[in-house]
């Protein structure tokens, strides 16, 4: 990754990825994390701290053999797990074998010694500049012994937590291997046109002019041959798309709609699938999430893309507890994008397989059952409910439908995806798709708030 004069000190960048490693050790989203970083750091961080992300099971297996005892200052920790990962791929480049595009290289000498300055410009991480030094020098000198003592070990290989691992295996028996691969790979950037502004094939002659290559996906989609920072993609400020990967782009085409219905999209925020319903349709939209800071992005989406209107509301409120937010009308249709694990989005974001624990799914397949029993009262007789997670999971996609047809014998499972598995043709995420019919009424309603 060479510098222009204008970068900042690769020593510095450097620091401020180790920081938001250590805090994604201590339990915090890498997302929460890069905020905390200067803004002239931040993208530099963002590169050098995903990439750590998708090798950590190799560093941390690394940095077991060489630093037995764990070094009491996670920042150290950190510049070492860093390094190794940077080292290891720069390494291997070094000798021939391509990474994957975007992939941060470095002479080895000199990423050595910016990691040691690094340590340097930190008095928690001052006193360990001899540690980091030696634990690098010697991964460099010895890494074929190392990296051969742990061909079997399934972290250091897969690069993922082993219940994580062994879940994957047993859901996906035939795919596992591909699916995990899949996951260290930085993502296509997608692009999705908003129709009411500006066709697809419009956009992709719009981007062609500007020296950008796009190919087209789905039906409104392009994914670009690169990915590129938003402001300098034509069109960002005049509302003609949004950054939306394939998969998730697939929702508004599957949800049966038509002008002047009344929807509900659950569990809305950041909003894509919300603009998405809004650009196919002319719809009475609710857009419901529990957060209210991240409602706050739906309605900024909204308004650059020019999709704001009386007939669209925004309501913070629990989806689980229609009680305390529904107005007792049903509605014609609903997307349920529920939470999940988010195992399907690991390529965007590599940190969640080690935050996520193995009881994290059980309370997540809890939970979207509880909003799915609590939405289903709420749609109308004869309307569509579709239900997404972005999990390869199949306790948040095939077993959790199954489950809840068990328990609502009015329900009818139409066509959909079901499971999309990370990459495929599109090259999209990994989701998970129900489309559900309600053919009668089924009982007595919850009671309409107020």
């Amino acid at each position: 990754m060479p510098e222009s004069p204008q970068s900042p000190a690769l020593s510095d960048q450097l620091l401020a990825a180790a920081r938001a490693i250590r805090a994604v050790l201590e339990g915090q989203s890498l997302s929460d994390a890069l905020e905390a970083a200067p803004a002239a750091l931040r993208p530099a961080a963002q590169a050098l701290s995903f990439h750590a992300m998708r090798r950590l099971g190799h560093a941390r297996a690394v940095s077991g053999l060489l630093v037995p005892r764990r070094p009491p200052e996670r920042l150290v920790e950190s510049l070492i797990l860093l390094g190794l990962s940077l080292l290891e791929a720069s390494l291997r480049q070094a000798e021939g074998v391509p990474q994957p595009p975007g992939t941060p290289v470095y002479h080895e000498h000199t990423l050595v010694h910016q990691l040691v300055e690094a340590a340097a410009a930190d008095r928690r991480a001052r006193p360990a500049k001899g540690l980091i030094n030696a634990v690098l020098r010697r991964y460099g000198r010895e890494r074929a012994a190392l990296n051969a003592a742990l061909a079997d070990t399934p972290e250091a290989v897969w690069n993922h937590p082993g219940w994580w691992i062994d879940t994957v295996r047993d859901a996906w028996p035939d795919d596992w291997q591909s699916i995990l691969n899949a996951a260290d790979q930085p993502p296509p950037m997608a692009l999705r046109a908003n129709v009411r502004r500006i066709a697809r094939d419009a956009l992709q002659a719009r981007l062609d002019e500007a020296g950008l290559r796009a190919r087209p996906v789905g039906e409104d989609g392009l994914v670009l041959d690169a990915p590129r920072p938003v402001r300098d993609i034509p069109g960002y400020a005049e509302g003609w798309w949004s950054v939306q990967d394939p998969s998730a782009q697939r929702a508004a085409q599957l949800l049966p709609l038509q002008d002047g219905m009344r929807t509900l999209d659950a569990c809305a925020a950041p909003g894509g699938k919300t603009a998405h319903l809004l650009e196919r349709h002319t719809l009475r939209l609710t857009a419901l999430d529990s957060d209210a800071r991240r409602l706050e992005r739906v309605g900024e989406n909204l308004r650059r893309l020019g999709l704001e209107s009386s007939d669209v509301v925004l309501r913070c409120a629990d989806a689980a507890q229609p009680e305390s937010w529904w107005d007792g009308q049903p509605y014609d249709a609903i997307l349920a994008d529920v939470p999940c694990t988010a195992s399907g989005v690991v390529r965007r974001h590599p940190d969640i397989r080690w935050l996520r624990r193995a009881d994290d799914l059980a309370r997540t397949a809890a939970l979207q059952a509880r909003i799915m029993d609590a939405l289903w009262p709420l749609l109308a007789p004869g309307g569509h409910l579709l239900y997404a997670t972005c999990s390869i999971f199949p306790q948040e996609g095939e077993s959790q439908v199954r489950s809840f047809l068990d328990r609502h014998p009015e329900a009818r499972r139409l066509p959909a995806p079901g499971h999309i598995l990370p990459g495929g043709p599109d090259d999209g995420d990994g989701f998970f798709y129900a489309l559900l019919h309600k053919t009668h009424e089924p009982g007595p309603e919850p009671v309409p708030a107020g």
